[in-house]
C-alpha cells in the first residue's frame, strides 16, 4: 500500500462506499488523511450537489466536502421549505420527503373536509388533518431523475392517526406505486391504536403482508407512522415519472383523524422491496 501514489489509492477509496472509507481509515494515519481527502468524498456527493445547496431554505456552512457529506446526509429542508432532502449516510444514496402541500389530496383544498396547520413534530410548517370525507385519496408523483440511478426505491406515506380517529379501519386502504412499465400495489389497515403485538409485527415486517390480508403501518424513530406505499428500481438515464398513491374510495361510510405530514422516497435493500 505504501508503494502506492496517494491519487492512485484516493481513486481505490472512491470506488468503495462512504461506510467502507470510514472503515478504513482506521487502519493508519496516512490512510485516514487520504481518507478524509476532497477528491474521495466529492465522489460520494450528488453530481447535482450545487443545484441542492441552491434550494436550502438555510444556508450551509462546510469546511470540507466530508463535512458537507455529512451535512446533507441529516435531513434538510429545500424549496421554500416543501420538500426534505437528505442523502443516506453509508451508500451516499438520495433521499427525498414531499410535504402534504406537495401532494394531490382529494378535496384537500375544502375546510369542510381538510384542515391545514402547524404541528409540533412536524418538519414542516404545516401538515393536513383529515375532518371527515368518505372518498380517501392522496397522489404524489416525482420525477425519477432526482433519484439515485441502480437503486431500489421505497415509498412510504408519513402520518399520524389522532385521537378522535374514525372509520379509517372499516375497509383496508389500497396503495400503489407505477413506475415506468411496472406497478406494485397492495392493502394497508390503518388502525389505532396500534396494539402492541400489531406494533412489533410491523417493524418486523415493514411493508409485508399480515396474515395475508394486508400491510400495517409502522412506527418510526420519530414517533410518526410510515405506510408502506410499494417499491420500485430506479434504473436511471430516464426522465421516467413515479407515481404513488393510498386511497380508500369503495366504502361508502365516513372517515376521519388521518394526519398527513408527506410521503417519503428512500433507498430500500432488495430484501425490504414490497411485492
Amino acid at each position: 500500500m505504501e508503494v502506492l501514489p496517494d491519487d492512485c489509492f484516493a481513486h481505490i477509496l472512491s470506488m468503495t462506499s462512504p461506510r467502507d472509507v470510514g472503515k478504513s481509515s482506521l487502519i493508519s494515519s496516512m490512510v485516514r488523511s487520504m481518507a478524509n481527502s476532497d477528491i474521495i468524498w466529492e465522489k460520494f456527493l450528488p453530481p447535482n450537489y450545487h443545484e441542492i445547496l441552491s434550494r436550502l431554505v438555510a444556508p450551509l456552512i462546510y469546511s470540507s466536502k466530508k463535512n458537507l457529506f455529512l451535512s446533507l446526509s441529516k435531513p434538510l429542508l429545500i424549496d421554500q421549505g416543501n420538500k426534505v432532502f437528505s442523502i443516506e449516510k453509508s451508500t451516499g444514496k438520495i433521499c427525498y420527503m414531499l410535504s402534504a402541500r406537495e401532494l394531490a389530496i382529494a378535496w384537500g383544498s375544502s375546510p369542510l373536509y381538510w384542515s391545514w396547520k402547524p404541528f409540533q413534530s412536524s418538519r414542516f410548517a404545516e401538515v393536513a388533518e383529515l375532518r371527515t370525507i368518505c372518498w380517501l385519496e392522496i397522489r404524489g408523483s416525482m420525477d425519477a431523475a432526482m433519484l439515485s440511478p441502480r437503486t431500489i426505491y421505497g415509498a412510504f406515506l408519513i402520518v399520524k392517526v389522532a385521537d378522535r380517529a374514525y372509520g379509517l379501519d372499516s375497509l383496508p386502504s389500497e396503495v400503489s406505486v407505477e413506475f415506468s412499465n411496472f406497478k406494485s400495489k397492495g392493502n394497508v389497515y390503518v388502525r389505532w391504536p396500534l396494539k402492541e403485538k400489531e406494533a412489533r409485527n410491523s417493524e418486523r415486517t415493514r411493508g409485508s403482508t399480515s396474515g395475508g390480508e394486508g400491510r400495517w403501518p409502522c412506527k418510526r424513530e420519530d414517533d410518526w407512522l410510515e405506510i408502506a406505499l410499494g417499491s420500485f428500481f430506479n434504473e436511471g438515464g430516464g426522465d421516467n415519472e413515479v407515481r404513488m398513491s393510498f386511497k380508500e374510495v369503495k366504502g361508502v361510510h365516513l372517515k376521519g383523524g388521518l394526519i398527513v405530514e408527506g410521503l417519503e422516497v428512500r433507498p430500500i435493500t432488495s430484501d425490504q422491496a414490497f411485492t
